[in-house]
């Protein structure tokens, strides 16, 4: 657990393969497979897809604002939502779950909400932050709006913050080839992969799309 960590010690701890849950710093070791790849973007070099380029514009009436996290019960009503309907998962919906989860953060750590014209909260993204990076630590969205899909444009708004402020790395945390729920993060491309020997290497495994 930690109370505190420098921002940039943690850009490092990233590139050994290590990322942050709550407090918790951890890195998945498992006796027989090495499955979950760090994924990250060049923010500098990367450029939407067609369908990337759609969703964008599709997304374009909503009303994103950058902050510094704060809990509320709009927001964890949003959370429940998406926990129950978009993954059939209530535990870990309690108020002390997600504010150990998302709000406790031993780092520089921004929050990203996206609301439609009428006020409506329909998305936040957690992301941490530091001058060689912007690393994306979870997003939740109503199911409601699940025809937006706001997961892409989220990814695709913070790339776009993180370009804007010449931060030259996006993280996307881990990606496993094959695994249908991890697809989307291989689709902002270029996008590099940490070998096991340390060294991050573009991603040839996606073909586009």
């Amino acid at each position: 657990m930690a109370q505190r960590l420098d921002p940039s010690l943690y850009h490092q701890l990233m590139d050994a393969g290590f990322r942050r849950s709550g407090q918790l710093i951890y890195q998945p070791i498992c006796p027989t497979c090495r499955a979950c790849v760090p994924l990250r973007v060049r923010t500098d070099r990367f450029t939407r897809s067609k369908s990337q380029r759609r969703i964008w514009r599709r997304n374009q009436d909503l009303i994103v604002q950058v902050a510094g996290p704060l809990p509320t019960d709009e927001k964890l009503a949003v959370y429940q939502r998406y926990l129950a309907l978009r993954h059939d998962d209530a535990q870990g919906a309690d108020a002390d779950s997600f504010l150990d989860f998302l709000y406790a953060s031993p780092l520089d750590t921004l929050e990203f909400t996206y609301r439609d014209r009428a006020g409506t909260l329909v998305g936040v993204g957690i992301c941490d932050i530091c001058p060689q990076s912007l690393s994306s630590v979870y997003f939740f969205f109503d199911p409601a709006a699940a025809k937006r899909s706001l997961g892409t444009f989220a990814a695709l708004w913070e790339i776009t913050f993180a370009r804007e402020r010449s931060i030259p790395y996006y993280y996307l945390g881990y990606w496993i080839a094959g695994c249908g729920t991890m697809d989307y993060k291989a689709q902002f491309r270029p996008n590099e992969l940490l070998g096991p020997d340390g060294v991050w290497r573009e991603n040839e495994a996606v073909s586009k799309t």
